[in-house]
This record gives structure tokens, C-alpha cells and sequence, in this order.
């Protein structure tokens, strides 16, 4: 089958907690080109991973986030949520592709571009999100490589477009077919899906040509575009 780039899903997340730096090792390790995170900031302002906006699923905490400091997550996980600066450490030489989750604004971007320029990994960290945190992160960084995160059939409005200047249009896997992805590449735009995790699913979407598959299962997309 064709090359596809292979985006781990919050990292390897049914082997290990997701968005941990384990997790984002172990998928490295099972060939992942890529691991996909998530980005919120704590209370003083310090990007770190986590989806969801309390601590409640994960690390059985029902405390806001956006109501603790970096430090105060740091003792109520003993160290579990990573912050961005140590993620990029940890998938040092990998790509990259932060997922700006919640309420983004200017001033969250920046930080979060800040702590990646810092670490030199403007070159492999890419962004992905709704329209308006992607319209934050081209006015923070014009050069900034994007996925803008798509949920409708209707395609974005060419002006839409053309402020954002995505590399990628990223579609939820199910709204994907060969229509969709003759239009995406007829505009000039590389395909981004996510999450199939069946390997039906998989094999489906490698067949329609998409140029990147972000999935839970990275072994098993490994396997697949590997012939297996």
C-alpha cells in the first residue's frame, strides 16, 4: 500500500495512559511517523497535556485545570501530566502535531508557540484545531505548518482558506470518501483523518489515498502499510 504518514492518537493509549510521556514513547517505538497531543494551559499559564478540561477521567481528580497551577497538577498526578516542553523533549527528532484543545485565544497561542520555538521544534511540530485557534496560530506564525480540523462536507469557504493557508484539511474518518478526497486533493490541500481504529477502517481509508491517518491503533496501521 501507498506511504501514509502514521499519527499516533495521544500516543500509544491502549498500552499506556494517553497523553503520558510513555504513552508517546511506546508509539514512537510501534513506528508511529508522528504522535498527535493535546494542549491546554494550567492556571499560571504552562502548556500541558490533557483532552479534557478537568482531571477527573484520567487521574480521578474532578478539578479544573484551568483552576490549578503547573505545579498543583504535578502533585495531584505524581508527575503524570507532562508539560510541553517535557513532550518535546521526550519525541526528540519525531514529528509533532499539537491539537489546541478548549477555548484557544491569542495569548494562549503564543505561549504555546513560545515553548515550542524555545525548543527548537519549529520544524517538526505542526498544529491542528478548529478554524479560529488556526487563524490564532497564523497570526502568531506565518510559516506555522497546519492542519485545520474540518467537520462538515461543505468545504471551508475559499477565504477561510486563504487566511489560514493550511498543508492539511483534517476530516473525521467517517465523512471520508473517494469524492471527498479527489476534492481535497484537487484543491491542492494533503488529506488528514482521524481516528479509525478497525483495521477494516484502515484499509479502507489507505485505499482512498488519504496522506495521513491519525489512529489509537498504531500497530495495527504500522502493520497494514507495511503489507501486514
Amino acid at each position: 500500500m501507498q506511504t501514509v504518514t502514521a499519527v499516533a492518537h495521544r500516543g500509544d493509549p491502549y498500552r499506556f495512559r494517553e497523553n503520558t510521556v510513555g504513552s508517546l514513547r511506546s508509539a514512537l517505538d510501534q513506528g508511529a511517523d508522528a504522535v498527535e497531543i493535546d494542549v491546554r494551559l494550567t492556571r499560571d499559564g504552562v502548556p500541558v497535556l490533557l483532552h479534557d478540561e478537568t482531571l477527573q477521567r484520567l487521574w480521578e481528580h474532578d478539578r479544573p485545570l484551568l483552576s490549578l497551577s503547573a505545579d498543583e497538577v504535578r502533585g495531584l498526578t505524581a508527575g503524570g501530566v507532562p508539560t510541553l516542553e517535557e513532550a518535546l523533549a521526550a519525541t526528540d527528532g519525531s514529528r509533532v502535531m499539537v491539537d489546541l484543545c478548549g477555548r484557544v485565544d491569542h495569548r494562549s497561542v503564543q505561549k504555546i508557540m513560545d515553548v515550542v520555538r524555545q525548543a527548537g521544534a519549529r520544524d517538526r511540530v505542526y498544529y491542528c484545531a478548529h478554524a479560529e485557534a488556526m487563524l490564532a496560530v497564523r497570526a502568531a506564525d506565518p510559516s506555522a505548518e497546519i492542519a485545520l480540523t474540518w467537520t462538515s462536507l461543505a468545504p471551508p469557504r475559499p477565504a477561510l482558506l486563504a487566511a489560514i493557508h493550511p498543508r492539511w484539511l483534517n476530516y473525521r474518518f467517517s465523512l471520508i470518501d473517494h469524492d471527498l478526497a479527489t476534492r481535497v486533493h484537487h484543491d491542492g490541500y494533503l488529506l488528514s483523518v482521524w481516528t479509525p481504529d478497525t483495521r477494516r477502517s484502515l484499509r479502507r481509508l489507505l485505499t482512498l489515498g488519504v496522506d495521513s491517518i491519525t489512529t489509537n491503533r498504531i500497530d495495527a496501521l504500522h502493520a497494514l502499510r507495511n503489507g501486514g
